[in-house]
């Protein structure tokens, strides 16, 4: 027998299979509402240089000698406010997210898909995320970001993520990466789903804004497009109901650090609101696919005490799209010209 029998007997062909893997991520979540299990989380995510673009000696020793000291105990009591008794919200709901993701696209008739939960930061983490669809020896691979809106800070770091893995891999399998759906049909259908049953079952806002995470003003001068993304999804939603472009407004929430960051600012543009006589606003968090701690905790809460403590007399949070049948069937769309 020769020596090379072996080889030309074709190893891989066992490990081929026609499936794909979908890698749907998430930003993250600690382990725990505790302060130590916020250092490890917040260590992780403020050292990602796509987050923090300052040069990386000097945020270190501010990371390391003050913020890793302080703000984890902050952050902890924060999300001690809107942690439940299966833990993350984040977490629970974006598993809700790819259960019914996967049901549905069974039921479409793609029982080749398998559908895989990740998470940028924390766990699971999109490196365990991918090991398992290699494990499964699925060699084509799909990434959905659960950002409609592309950014630097959050689809482009997942991207980093994602290739740093496949760095380590032999056999990198064939990549579809998916950067965004902030103009997607059956997203702003789902949006404006949304907007419209809240609109059924209460009255006419005196504002209705549209409150997105903000991100430094510098990276949309350094050709980040998020900022534009965010005003196109509300004026496509605005049109998709035919609201009157009055009576809406784009804003900017989620500031950290002292440099400039995208304007409006979501709190002082609710203080000023109710200063000028505006008693009712009604505001919902697009840039956010499931409930967490800045739509939660943030606009939930502290940000009707502004506007309350302003003068305003009624704040209505419009929930995230989470796990709707319409926005899961929005991620089906996304995907299907890749399954």
């Amino acid at each position: 027998m020769s020596r090379f029998s072996a080889i030309t007997d074709n190893p891989h062909e066992n490990r081929f299979n026609s499936k794909i893997g979908v890698l749907v991520t998430n930003l993250g979540s600690p382990d725990d509402a505790t302060t130590p299990a916020l250092r490890t989380y917040l260590r992780e995510f403020l050292s990602d240089p796509r987050i923090v673009e300052i040069p990386r000696v000097l945020w270190m020793m501010i990371l390391h000698g003050i913020i890793l000291r302080v703000r984890p105990s902050k952050s902890a009591q924060a999300y001690q406010s809107i942690w439940t008794e299966d833990g993350s919200p984040l977490i629970n709901i974006t598993k809700k997210q790819c259960e019914k993701l996967q049901k549905l696209i069974n039921d479409k008739g793609h029982n080749n898909v398998e559908i895989v939960m990740a998470m940028r930061y924390g766990n699971p983490s999109i490196e365990s995320g991918l090991e398992q669809l290699r494990e499964k020896g699925i060699t084509n691979i799909v990434v959905l970001p659960l950002y409609p809106q592309y950014s630097s800070a959050t689809t482009g770091s997942t991207f980093d993520a994602v290739s740093r893995v496949l760095t380590k891999w032999r056999w990198v399998p064939q990549l579809h990466f998916l950067n965004g759906y902030y103009d997607h049909p059956k997203y702003i259908e789902a949006l404006s789903n949304s907007v419209k049953e809240y609109l059924e079952s209460n009255p006419m806002p005196d504002k209705l804004l549209f409150s997105y995470h903000g991100t430094p003003k510098q990276f949309l001068l350094n050709g980040d497009p998020y900022h534009c993304f965010c005003h196109l999804t509300t004026k496509a939603v605005v049109s998709h109901l035919g609201l009157d472009k009055e009576k809406v407004m784009t804003t900017f929430q989620s500031r950290f650090g002292k440099a400039e960051w995208l304007k409006p600012y979501t709190d002082h543009t609710l203080k000023e609101l109710a200063r000028d006589g505006n008693e009712h606003v009604a505001i919902l968090s697009p840039a956010f696919s499931a409930d967490c701690l800045e739509t939660l905790e943030e606009l939930e809460e502290e940000n009707k005490e502004y506007f309350i403590e302003a003068g305003g007399k009624r704040y209505d949070y419009i929930p995230a799209l989470n796990d709707r049948d319409d926005h899961i069937a929005a991620f089906y769309d996304i995907l299907k010209p890749h399954l």
